[in-house]
């Protein structure tokens, strides 16, 4: 069994901006020449959240952000900002509730995924961030 790291860095916006990385581990899994296996795609932070989706402006501009301001609000009072002086107590939840990290099966160097199913990065935090995403291929 063959383990590789690849990694990248994506500038991301601030609040819930949803980033379509399905190109960029695509890559890494390609540049692992590892064609048989499994690649987990995580980011380094605790305001950020690896998933998948189908990427389109409605679902991932609108519906992702409205369900997640249903769900935990970027206003609300969270007992996180008197102990850090910070507002971004939401986007900890959020990460929380979203997880970081994914795994995704690998075959004949091509990420497995449904038709319409593409991966994505979210940034949770109130603010801009300069994020690396880690790609753990492992396989034969």
């Amino acid at each position: 069994m063959v383990v590789s790291l690849k990694t990248f860095n994506l500038k991301t916006g601030p609040y819930c901006d949803v980033i379509n990385i399905t190109n960029q581990v695509q890559k890494a899994v390609r540049d692992s020449n590892i064609n048989d296996g499994l690649v987990n795609v995580h980011v380094a932070g605790s305001t950020a959240a690896i998933s998948t989706t189908e990427y389109e402006p409605g679902l991932v501009k609108k519906d992702i952000e409205n369900l997640l301001e249903k769900l935990i609000p970027y206003d609300n009072n969270y007992a996180h900002h008197n102990t850090w002086g910070d507002h971004n107590g939401a986007g900890h939840l959020r990460s929380t509730m979203l997880k970081t990290s994914q795994t995704f099966p690998i075959h004949n160097k091509n990420i497995i995924l449904g038709t319409w199913q593409q991966i994505i990065l979210l940034e949770l935090d109130e603010k801009s961030r300069q994020r690396e995403i880690y790609c753990t291929i492992i396989g034969e």
